[in-house]
C-alpha cells in the first residue's frame, strides 16, 4: 500500500455532532438489507409497504400534521458544526465537579451531547416556554446558511434573535410544535432505557404536546399527566381563573422504568448504620409494640430479654405460655421473625415505656426495629396522587428571594426534587434540564443529595436570552437569563455546602460557540462547480492554516475533539512525563481513553517515544505531521491512529 493510500485511510475525528439520520439508516439496513437498492438508497415505497397496516383504510389512519413538521424533524437530525468552550472563571470547582451548566441554544447543545451522553440520562425535567401568544425565543431557521445562523444566534455577540410567535403570524401552534419536536427527538436519544421525562406545560398546548410526545416516545410509554396547583388564588382569565398547569410524563421504555412511589418522610430516617453489610444506610427506629395491633396470636406475645437480665412484654393480663386474650398487647413480629432478624432489633433504656416486666410492672426498656430507608423506597406500593398541591409558584419565588435573586415565575426546586423522589432516581444518576431558566433543577439535585445522600449530577442548558430591561433582574445586573441560572446554582451551593460539605455543589460552565475545525467555517456559493469548490477549499485551508486553525487554545480544542469523539465533558487529561518535546495527554472519562497531542508540530523524538504506547489509541492534528511522520504513525498505531 502506498503512503498516499494510507493517508486516505486515516480515521478522522468527526468535525460535527453525530449524523443521526445516517445512524438510523444503518440500523434499518442491519434489520432489512433488501430495502436498499444498488445505489445504496433506501426504497421508501418498499419500506412503506412493509409497515403499512392494510386493515385500516388510508383515510382513517391517524396523523398529527402541522406546517413545518417535516422541516423541524430534518433540522433535528442535521449535525451541529458548533462546539462547547469551557468558561472556568464562571465555574465552581471546575476540576472536580460532575455538574454542567451550558450557555447556548439548546437544540445545538443537544446535538453536541448525542455522542457522549447517548442513553446516559436517567431523568429529564423541562419547563419550556408556554405558547401564550407573546414572543418566545425561537432561533431555528431551516433555510439560512449555517454561517448566517451562527451570526444571528449569538455566536459572535451576546445577543440572540427573537422571533415572534403571535396568533397573527398564522403559525401560532405550528412554530411552537416545531420548536418542541426537534428538541424532544434529540432528548429521547439521551435517556437511558429506564429513564423518565417530565414536561411542565399549561393548557394552551397540553393537548398538542400530548400528541407530539405520543409520536416521539410512543403512546404506550405515556405514564400520566399530573395537574399541579400553580396558584391558590388568581383573578386573571375571562371565564375560569387558571390555577393549574400540567406535568406530562413519559418513560423511555415503560417495562424498564421503576414504578413511581408515593414518597417518604426522609427527615424521619435520622439514624445511620455504623457497621455490618448495611453500613452507611439511613434508618429510623420503630417500636416493636404498637397498641393499635389486636389479635390473639400467641406467636406474637413473648418475652424479650433486656441487657440487664430483665424481660419485657407488651401490656396484658396473660403471660406465655398462656394464649393471649383479646386486648392483650402483641409484638408486630412473630418469635420466628424476631429470631431471624435479631440484627435489626434495638433495645433501649427509656424514661417511660409502654411495656411491662415479668411481674406486670412498668418496664424501664423499650424494643425497636430498624426500618431502612432503602427498603421503604424499594418495597413501597403507594403511588403519588396526580393532583400535586404542595408546590405552588409562590414557593419558587420565596426560594429565589432567599438567595436575593429576582426572577419571574420560577418553578420551585422542591417540585423537581419531589419528581426525582417519586421516580426513584438512583444516587449516581444524571438529570438533564435543557430549558433551565433560573436553575431550579440544579438546585433540586443538590438538595436531594444533601438530604438523602448520593452523587446525582445535573446538566443545565440555558440560552443567553436577554432579560427585559424593565425587569428587576435586569436592574440587578442580570442581562441574560443564563447569568441568573449560574448565579442561582452558585448561591444555593454555598448554603448547601455549609450544611453538608461533602455534597458536590460545583459546576463546569461552558458556552456554545463556533467550531475550531476549518471545514465547519467554510462555505461556498452553491452555484459553484465541484472543481471550483475544491479550489476554494484549498485556498481557504491555506489562508486559515496559520491565521485560524493553529491560533487556538489547546484546552479549548481538546474539549471540541473529545466531545465529538464521544468523551463526556468530565473527562480528565493528564500530561505524560515520558515526552519531552511535545505535550502528550492521557485522556479518560472512566469508560473511554486515548492519548492526545494537539501541538502544531509533532517532533521525531515524540514519534519514537510513542512506540511504547502503540497498543493505545492516539489522536493528533493531521496537519501537525508531514507525510513521512504520518506514515510512521499509521504503521505504529494502525486502526488506533485518529486525526483531527
Amino acid at each position: 500500500m502506498s503512503k498516499q493510500n494510507e493517508d486516505t485511510n486515516l480515521n478522522k475525528i468527526p468535525a460535527t455532532s453525530p449524523d443521526t439520520r445516517k445512524d438510523i439508516l444503518e440500523k434499518i439496513r442491519e434489520i432489512y438489507p433488501a430495502l436498499f437498492g444498488e445505489d445504496n438508497a433506501l426504497n421508501v415505497k418498499e419500506l412503506q409497504s412493509l409497515v403499512d397496516d392494510y386493515s385500516k383504510p388510508e383515510a382513517e389512519r391517524y396523523s398529527f400534521p402541522w406546517a413545518g413538521k417535516t422541516a423541524s424533524k430534518r433540522f433535528a437530525f442535521t449535525p451541529s458544526k458548533a462546539r462547547l468552550v469551557p468558561d472556568k472563571e464562571r465555574s465552581v470547582d471546575f476540576d472536580t465537579t460532575q455538574n454542567l451548566i451550558i450557555e447556548g441554544e439548546n437544540l445545538e447543545v443537544l446535538k453536541l451531547l448525542q455522542a457522549s451522553y447517548f442513553k446516559k440520562v436517567k431523568m429529564i425535567y423541562i419547563d419550556p416556554p408556554y405558547n401564550t401568544g407573546h414572543d418566545f425565543v425561537y432561533p431555528d431557521d431551516y433555510s439560512e446558511s449555517k454561517q448566517a445562523y451562527w451570526e444571528k444566534n449569538g455566536v459572535y455577540h451576546d445577543g440572540v434573535r427573537m422571533d415572534t410567535n403571535t396568533e397573527s403570524s398564522g403559525r401560532y401552534h405550528s412554530n411552537w410544535l416545531s420548536m418542541m419536536q426537534s428538541r424532544l427527538l434529540l432528548a429521547r436519544n439521551l435517556l437511558r432505557d429506564d429513564g423518565v421525562i417530565f414536561v411542565s406545560i399549561d393548557d394552551n398546548e397540553v393537548h398538542n404536546l400530548r400528541k407530539l410526545m405520543d409520536e416521539i416516545f410512543g403512546e404506550e410509554n405515556f405514564v400520566g399527566c399530573a395537574a399541579r396547583v400553580a396558584k391558590k388564588s388568581n383573578n386573571k382569565g375571562d371565564f375560569w381563573a387558571p390555577n393549574f398547569d400540567y406535568i406530562l410524563t413519559y418513560t423511555k421504555f415503560r417495562a424498564e422504568a421503576a414504578p413511581f412511589f408515593g414518597g417518604v418522610n426522609y427527615e424521619a430516617y435520622d439514624q445511620i448504620e455504623t457497621d455490618g453489610p448495611r453500613k452507611g444506610e439511613k434508618y429510623q427506629l420503630v417500636r416493636l409494640y404498637m397498641s393499635t395491633i389486636e389479635n390473639r396470636n400467641p406467636e406474637q406475645r413473648f418475652f424479650i430479654d433486656c441487657p440487664d437480665g430483665t424481660k419485657v412484654i407488651p401490656p396484658g393480663s396473660t403471660f406465655p405460655p398462656e394464649r393471649p386474650i383479646l386486648g392483650d398487647g402483641i409484638w408486630r413480629w412473630t418469635r420466628n421473625k424476631f429470631d431471624a432478624e435479631r440484627d435489626r432489633i434495638v433495645i433501649k433504656k427509656v424514661r417511660s415505656s409502654n411495656l411491662i416486666d415479668e411481674q406486670g410492672q412498668p418496664a424501664g426498656w423499650n424494643v425497636f426495629t430498624k426500618t431502612y430507608l432503602n427498603d421503604v423506597i424499594n418495597d413501597a406500593s403507594a403511588k403519588p396522587n396526580s393532583l400535586v398541591e404542595d408546590y405552588i409558584n409562590q414557593i419558587g419565588s420565596h426560594e429565589l428571594n432567599d438567595l436575593e435573586i429576582p426572577f419571574d415565575y420560577p418553578k420551585p426546586f422542591a417540585l423537581i426534587k419531589y419528581l426525582m423522589e417519586i421516580s426513584r432516581i438512583p444516587e449516581d444518576s444524571l438529570v438533564l434540564d435543557f430549558f433551565a431558566g433560573s436553575g431550579s433543577t440544579g438546585h433540586a439535585v443538590m438538595e436531594l443529595n444533601k438530604e438523602i445522600g448520593g452523587n446525582r449530577a445535573f446538566i443545565l442548558v440555558q440560552l443567553p436570552e436577554a432579560t427585559d430591561e424593565k425587569s428587576e433582574a435586569f436592574k440587578a445586573g442580570y442581562k441574560t437569563i443564563s447569568q441568573i441560572t449560574i448565579e442561582r446554582v452558585k448561591r444555593a451551593g454555598v448554603k448547601i455546602k455549609l450544611e453538608k460539605p461533602e455534597v458536590d455543589v460545583g459546576f463546569k460552565a461552558l458556552r456554545l460557540t463556533k467550531s475550531l475545525f476549518p471545514q465547519n467555517l467554510f462555505e461556498v456559493d452553491p452555484d459553484m462547480t465541484e472543481e471550483q469548490k475544491v479550489k476554494a477549499w484549498e485556498i481557504y485551508l491555506e489562508n486559515s492554516k496559520q491565521a485560524h486553525f493553529f491560533d487556538y487554545k489547546p484546552d479549548e480544542l481538546l474539549v471540541e475533539i473529545a466531545l465529538k469523539d464521544g468523551f463526556d465533558l468530565n473527562f480528565k487529561a493528564e500530561p505524560i512525563k515520558d515526552f519531552k518535546k511535545n505535550k502528550v495527554l492521557d485522556v479518560s472519562d472512566g469508560e473511554k481513553t486515548a492519548l492526545v497531542c494537539l501541538d502544531a508540530t509533532i517532533e521525531e523524538e515524540t514519534i519514537n517515544a510513542l512506540d511504547a504506547f502503540k497498543e493505545r489509541r492516539f489522536i493528533c492534528l493531521e496537519r501537525s505531521v508531514d507525510s513521512t511522520r504520518k506514515w510512521n504513525l499509521k504503521r505504529m498505531f494502525g486502526e488506533n491512529l485518529w486525526v483531527a
